[in-house]
């Protein structure tokens, strides 16, 4: 089994969308393989998609699972880990997965979900308390932060794929330590730029603005307990321009990103799956009306149609070598996964 984490602290990334798209073509190329997908956010956008998006009752899809019993969700699986947080208790995984191609046939039907849900906010809360817990014998924190592993434990999926909320909540990392991957979404600009050293110092405590934090870090707490971290696999520059692709107004920043990456890898150089990191950059140029036709339809571009569709009750166009062309910026991003 290999996890990945698709996870930046910055919002507005085109995250779930990006991962939407490359988790579904990469289940469609590999058909003989488990992929999961986890909907690690509480506002479960990724889960809607799979479930058919707004053209196809994804959210009313998503409102069914939640109201099973048990619930069937990340959030009722964690509801079940807040009676037994420091021991695994007997539980059947499958009772959280649901297969997203009962609802949305556009989907591979070897791609199964554990839906998002908005109980994270609340649970995080309880989280939180319960990990900072002085247990003699019990180092609390790792019981809460292995929810998630245990859960995978439990599973024969080749493949996980974790969409994760922009923030390091407590939620947040119980997936990247349950990950041993990460996806790391920019965009050309200089917050982004940015969130590439905030992701550093948060996954490896590195770079910190004060050596006062080093004792409190992520990092810190997984090496104390003898873990390993998830290693930084890909960086996906989203959304460059529609037209101009690298070559824009932006290729300073773009630059910029490319040298900041460089001295990281050479640097930190275990913190990463990669030596060369040209071959860990993928360029994906904004979707423009294509992408906002598929996501309404919660539609892979591979099989969504072209010409005069209808969304929102309103007709659009969706030109074919558009369409082409979104699917090759994704196919690009594929061929990098494994």
């Amino acid at each position: 089994m290999l996890v990945y984490s698709i996870w930046n602290n910055k919002g507005g990334t085109g995250k779930t969308s990006l991962a939407f798209q490359c988790v579904t073509r990469f289940a469609e190329l590999n058909p003989d393989k488990k992929i999961l997908v986890i909907d690690m956010c509480p506002q479960a956008n990724m889960s809607e998609l799979l479930l058919g998006g707004q053209e196809s009752n994804g959210s009313s899809a998503l409102l069914a699972n939640q109201a099973k019993i048990p619930r069937c969700s990340i959030g009722g699986y964690f509801d079940y880990r807040l009676g037994s947080p420091f021991s695994v208790p007997n539980f059947n995984a499958n009772d959280f997965i649901t297969t997203p191609s009962v609802d949305n046939d556009t989907i591979p039907r070897n791609l199964e979900l554990v839906c998002g849900d908005p109980l994270l906010e609340l649970q995080a809360i309880a989280m939180n308390t319960l990990a900072n817990n002085d247990i003699p014998g019990i180092n609390a924190w790792i019981a809460i932060i292995d929810w998630l592993k245990d859960l995978l434990s439990k599973l024969d999926h080749d493949y996980v794929f974790i969409d994760t909320n922009p923030s390091f909540s407590m939620y947040t990392q119980i997936a990247l330590a349950a990950s041993d991957r990460v996806i790391l979404p920019v965009m050309a600009d200089d917050s982004s730029r940015r969130a590439i050293q905030n992701a550093f110092s948060l996954i490896y405590g590195l770079r910190l603005p004060s050596e006062v934090y080093k004792n409190y870090t992520f990092a810190k707490k997984l090496g104390d307990a003898d873990r390993s971290l998830p290693k930084i696999h890909l960086l996906i520059k989203n959304r460059i321009t529609q037209y101009m692709g690298d070559a824009s107004a932006y290729k300073a920043v773009l630059l910029g990103m490319d040298a900041d990456l460089r001295d990281l890898v050479k640097q930190y150089p275990t913190s990463f799956t990669f030596k060369d990191p040209s071959r860990a950059m993928a360029s994906v140029r904004d979707f423009g009306t294509t992408g906002v036709v598929a996501f309404a339809r919660g539609c892979p571009f591979s099989s969504m149609p072209v010409g005069k569709l209808t969304v929102a009750g309103r007709r659009v166009q969706v030109k074919k070598d558009y369409r082409d062309q979104a699917l090759e910026a994704i196919d690009s991003v594929v061929r990098k996964l494994s």
